[in-house]
């Protein structure tokens, strides 16, 4: 028994055959040996409570993305965790299974070298766009001096360096695919690091919409660098316009309904 335990533990081929009941169970165990109720480990995962409990009662299965952090929090490793069982001793091979199967995981994320295909494909035409948008801002700094509106530059630089920052990531860094989890939940909110993006009532983010999503985001953040310099335009011309900062407020609204409203229709509108 003990013979065919290890054969079992250490074969690779037993990661492809998962028991979806014994993988629940164990979960269960473990999120209750773990002090925690289905609800607060779906928020350390930022899934729904529903998902944790189809997962334990072996509905479904969580998106390979999530089997490292999963891990982590359960404090078992990833291939106890697929096989539904905890290991009585980890020999040298066991723990060489294990880094394979977490290699294999990370593939689950964007290959660098689609980001490098990425780069070579639209860098050029980003590259092209960011010079014409400095040229502007250089054009509209040098009619603000003229018109003795200079209170405005901060303001058309702030909204430049931000399109050009989120240009940057949506053409460039942003994931062309999301977790299956997306599409197993209604999720309003997208998480990437340091960014994050938040439709309340809106359809959510799923793997139907976001690539026209995407698409979306792109176009916008062309059309802020290449607009956002032509603000001071009506300053310059137009006697009596409002102050520097009511105008800033005004730009700024205009320039957040024209990134959320369309990105809204479009998850709707491809839901």
């Amino acid at each position: 028994m003990d013979h065919r335990e290890n054969n079992t533990a250490t074969d690779p081929a037993m990661l492809f055959t998962i028991d979806k009941a014994a993988f629940g169970t164990f979960l269960a165990g473990l999120r209750r040996s773990a002090g925690f109720t289905q609800r607060e480990l779906a928020e350390k995962l930022f899934v729904s409570d529903k998902a944790v409990s189809k997962w334990e009662r072996g509905l479904s299965m969580p998106d390979i993305s999530l089997l490292i952090p999963l891990s982590n929090i359960l404090q078992v490793s990833v291939t106890e965790l697929l096989e539904g069982r905890r290991r009585l001793q980890a020999n040298e091979q066991d723990e060489r299974v294990e880094a394979l199967v977490k290699k294999a995981l990370t593939f689950s994320e964007e290959a660098p070298v689609k980001k490098r295909d990425r780069l070579k494909k639209y860098g050029p035409f980003f590259a092209g766009i960011a010079l014409v948008s400095a040229a502007e801002t250089a054009a509209a700094i040098w009619l603000l001096y003229r018109t003795d509106r200079m209170a405005l530059v901060s303001g058309i630089l702030v909204m430049e360096i931000l399109s050009l920052v989120f240009g940057i990531y949506f053409w460039f860094f942003m994931k062309e695919r999301l977790p299956a989890w997306y599409d197993e939940n209604r999720i309003t909110t997208y998480s990437d690091g340091a960014f994050s993006l938040s439709l309340p009532g809106s359809a959510g983010f799923n793997n139907r919409n976001w690539p026209y999503m995407i698409r979306q985001l792109r176009r916008w953040s062309i059309l802020s660098l290449l607009a956002s310099p032509l603000q001071c335009i009506p300053t310059a011309f137009l006697p009596g316009f409002p102050s520097a900062f009511a105008f800033a407020m005004c730009f700024l609204a205009v320039y957040l309904c024209t990134l959320f409203v369309p990105l809204c229709i479009t998850a709707r509108k491809y839901e």
